[in-house]
């Protein structure tokens, strides 16, 4: 086995599962993450079909279902709080859905017994050659790892440093999200409310057994300059874009201000011909980011981090063999979620009242048998858009 020291830029959900399995593997994974220490916080993620497998074969299926949200149907309301449509649990949640947070500790706890971390630091640069990468960082000396992997998410500095400005590869859908943590201010019980008026849509879900919710903002707008680290510019931003909503929308703004989390970005597609550039690769949002209204980018991260690893390892750590075998592995699934996220904006925030209208005769009609079924398969269809090989640990 050659190039057995890794080095993986990113703590949340890709990183530490890529960690886990190359420990599994015999090589030796470390872990820098910008952040001091583990982020908290964050919207509910869900996984189906391959996903699920590849928890299975980390062991974990059975601690993430014990932390599951066990969220039920999502409503959709009028102004008058009135429901005008509704989906199943299966539709939003898939087979089984998480608070984002909860997962990543479930994987750091999982993965760090066999993987260096190094928190609050970050890296600065890259220089490759024949023999590995030479590694500058933030904080912490010099060092020389045999590869480099980027897990570091849609605005990724590994990307960057290696490939080029992301201005190349991130595409704008032309929407943007927020997802906050608030009180329960709807009382909810394990349920989700969404209203939409044109270009602008409000979702409140209940999480930690009914004790809180996540708010989930997402509207339609050109590309805007702002600061990405600076949180109270966004907020400022997102005020503006929903003063005047119906519905609780002037209740959940007034949230915001004090929430101990706070989500703001683009909804952004990561597009590139190749993921890898000698002894680099990225993998998950870096990589392929699917937009959070796709619903599989973290089913796609631990998919990733699962046949990259293995490749890795069948291929007794050639990275060249392994880096092309993980891109021919995951293309097909990726462009099939990837489909899903371009699709999902103009139903999630129709531009009309008229297309509000229809996506919510659309919802009620797909509650209906013979439809019902129609919500599970195509739920499913982006999930198993690819069969897992078993890379024996």
């Amino acid at each position: 086995m050659k190039n057995r020291n890794i080095l993986i830029s990113g703590a949340s959900i890709a990183g530490p599962a890529l960690a886990y399995w190359l420990s599994r593997h015999g090589f030796n994974p470390t872990v820098v993450e910008r952040a001091p220490a583990l982020r908290d916080g964050g919207y509910a993620v869900d996984f189906r079909g391959a996903s699920m497998q590849a928890l299975e074969r980390m062991g974990l299926l059975g601690e993430v279902r014990r932390a599951q949200t066990h969220m039920g149907a999502v409503t959709f309301v009028n102004g008058d709080n009135k429901p005008v449509a509704s989906l199943p649990s299966e539709f939003m949640s898939g087979e089984v859905e998480i608070l984002r947070g909860d997962l990543a500790r479930i994987l750091y706890e999982a993965s760090r017994q066999g993987t260096e971390y190094l928190f609050g630091d970050s890296i600065t640069s890259l220089t490759q050659d024949e023999q590995g990468v030479r590694v500058t960082f933030q904080h912490a000396p010099p060092r020389t790892f045999a590869l480099v992997v980027g897990a570091d998410g849609l605005h990724s500095n590994v990307r960057a440093l290696a490939f080029g400005d992301e201005s190349r590869f991130v595409h704008d859908l032309g929407y943007y999200v927020s997802i906050f943590t608030a009180p329960n201010l709807l009382n909810l019980d394990y349920a989700g409310r969404f209203y939409t008026e044109p270009g602008r849509t409000v979702g409140v879900y209940s999480a930690r057994q009914n004790t809180e919710s996540k708010v989930m903002l997402v509207f339609a707008s050109p590309p805007l300059k702002y600061d990405r680290h600076d949180s109270a510019r966004q907020k400022q931003l997102l005020a503006n874009a929903f003063a005047g909503t119906g519905w609780e929308t002037s209740r959940i703004l007034e949230a915001m201000w004090d929430t101990p989390d706070f989500y703001f970005d683009s909804i952004s597609q990561v597009r590139m011909d190749s993921w890898s550039n000698g002894r680099t690769v990225l993998l998950g949002d870096a990589a392929y980011c699917a937009s959070p209204l796709s619903g599989m980018g973290t089913g796609m991260a631990v998919v990733g981090a699962y046949v990259l690893a293995g490749e890795l390892a069948a291929a007794a750590g050639d990275h060249r063999t392994a880096f092309a075998r993980y891109e021919e592995q995951m293309r097909s699934y990726v462009q099939q979620c990837q489909k899903q996220g371009q699709d999902g904006g103009d139903f999630f925030v129709p531009q009309s009242r008229a297309m509000i209208w229809f996506r919510n005769q659309l919802y009620r009609s797909m509650s209906w048998v013979p439809w019902k079924g129609l919500i599970a398969r195509m739920a499913m269809r982006a999930g198993n858009a690819i069969s897992l090989k078993e890379y024996p640990a």
